[in-house]
């Protein structure tokens, strides 16, 4: 089963995972210089908490990086920590990049969120029950890369380890439902290819040559960004585009990037935050264009 306890018993009560993902040769217990941001004075530490009996990091630099082994991974995963979603999705990307072996199939999982208690006593005691996202149903065939849809992508400098790194499929077929609840089929041509990001729950489609050129199917996540899980845990520079196709160019040419649902998009803040302490430079890269 997949949850806090198990991931803590398999990884030395959290240690490792502090090994995973900060990088360097420090020592638990020893104050240190953190990698993750560009930190100037020695005065982050890792160490043994006997209440929880666990391992956690104190960063007295910067508090956002202070937690246990969870709150530093949706920090540098750009995760909540404090919604349950978020924490599942934590569960997991521990569990894959540390190749634990838990299984993620079983939906009972046990959650452990911890909220401030300053925040706790502001809550009111009846909380409006949010409205939950319609979910599209759809479904999609795959198909690998046609040498015409190989070039199509190549002639942004986009190769197919990209594609594949990113989660970008050629599809035969999908099928969906229209605001209306009626449903429709797209199959792919020749002259119209369709080609799809596929996120965990959510799938984007691409249709470069057609009037309608972006369809969306299952629930797309309130804060979308494409290329978001890709990045490194720190870089020099991040650019912020308008779309999927130049993250991939920008990838292709040795460039980090990311991008939200559109240009026109509010851009998270907390988002924004989390990765100004990972990356030197945040720069907008924007076109004049007028978006779909």
């Amino acid at each position: 089963m997949l949850n806090k306890d198990e991931i803590l018993k398999r990884t030395n009560s959290g240690l490792e995972v502090f090994r995973h993902y900060v990088s360097g040769s420090w020592r638990v217990g020893r104050n240190f210089l953190n990698p993750l941001y560009e930190d100037s004075k020695a005065s982050c530490n890792i160490y043994y908490d006997r209440r929880s009996q666990s391992y956690k990091m104190k960063d007295f630099g910067n508090d956002t990086y202070s937690g246990d082994c969870f709150d530093i991974v949706g920090t540098i995963k750009g995760l909540d920590c404090n919604s349950s979603g978020g924490f599942v999705e934590i569960l997991k990307t521990i569990n894959r990049d540390l190749s634990l072996g838990i299984d993620e199939n079983d939906e009972s999982f046990i959650i452990s969120v911890t909220v401030p208690k300053d925040k706790a006593k502001k809550q009111p005691e009846i909380s409006p029950v949010p409205t939950p996202k319609k979910t599209k149903p759809c479904s999609s065939v795959q198909q690998s890369f046609s040498a015409k849809e190989t070039e199509f992508w190549r002639q942004y400098g986009i190769l197919p380890e990209t594609l594949k790194a990113y989660k970008v499929f050629s599809l035969r077929e999908f099928q969906s439902e229209n605001n209306e609840g009626k449903p429709f089929t797209l199959r792919s041509s020749d002259n119209g290819p369709i080609f799809g990001y596929q996120g965990k729950r959510h799938i984007k489609i691409y249709r470069p040559f057609s009037e309608i050129r972006f369809l969306y199917g299952g629930l797309l996540p309130e804060n979308y960004c494409f290329g978001l899980e890709q990045l490194p845990a720190k870089g020099d520079t991040l650019f912020i585009t308008g779309g999927e196709k130049d993250v991939l160019s920008l990838v292709s040419h040795g460039f980090h990037a990311i991008c939200f649902n559109s240009e026109t998009s509010n851009i998270p803040q907390n988002i924004i935050r989390k990765l100004s302490y990972r990356f030197k430079h945040i720069i907008l890269l924007y076109d004049t264009d007028k978006t779909d």
